[in-house]
């Protein structure tokens, strides 16, 4: 699946303008990356890393995913903003499985750099990228009261596909609400029509 990943990946770096005119680049997350892409992490609000699965304070946890990165299964896409990383979205995949046809995206934007469009311009091209790896579907998962961000993936197409009350727990051991919202992905083909 993929096979197309190496082709897609040849776009970047690319530039991208926000609304506000200011421009940022995005391109792959490199090995070199890890104090900047730990820094991006520590700029989180405590009450919002809670959120976040890993332990992304722990410096160790941020090298191991510089160090090891492998864009067939996690595929993080930074955008960089005078020299320092400013968000970061990551295309998840199983390459086995019954879940190998279905991407799953996250996306995370430094809280100065929010309502310019960053984070929806890195999801689109997750997208692009999902759709050029072959993939079926992509998913995304978010805690209840991420409220604008499942605000944003809806505006992206997104649909919620299940919401389940005091289901996950954050890293206090808190209950929270899970909703995991989907998006069917179509190939050029698709949009061509049938014998097109």
């Amino acid at each position: 699946m993929s096979y197309n990943i190496e082709l897609e990946l040849q776009r970047f770096p690319k530039t991208v303008k926000l609304k506000d005119g200011k421009k940022a680049t995005l391109r792959l997350l490199k090995k070199e990356d890890e104090k900047d892409f730990h820094q991006l992490f520590q700029g989180i609000p405590e009450q919002e890393r809670m959120f976040i699965k890993h332990r992304v304070q722990d410096i160790k946890v941020i090298r191991d995913w510089c160090r090891n990165i492998d864009v067939g299964r996690n595929l993080p896409l930074v955008a960089v903003m005078d020299g320092k990383i400013v968000g970061d979205a990551t295309l998840h995949q199983d390459l086995g499985g019954w879940k190998r046809h279905i991407g799953r995206v996250s996306v995370l934007v430094d809280p100065k750099f929010r309502g310019r469009g960053l984070a929806r311009a890195l999801i689109s091209e997750i997208l692009e990228i999902a759709r050029g790896a072959g993939l079926e579907k992509v998913e995304a998962e978010f805690i209840g009261e991420q409220e604008a961000a499942v605000k944003m993936f809806a505006m992206l197409g997104f649909r919620q596909l299940s919401h389940f009350e005091d289901y996950v727990k954050d890293m206090q051991a808190i209950a929270h609400d899970y909703v995991l919202m989907g998006l069917d992905l179509k190939t050029d083909e698709e949009y061509a029509g049938v014998g097109g």
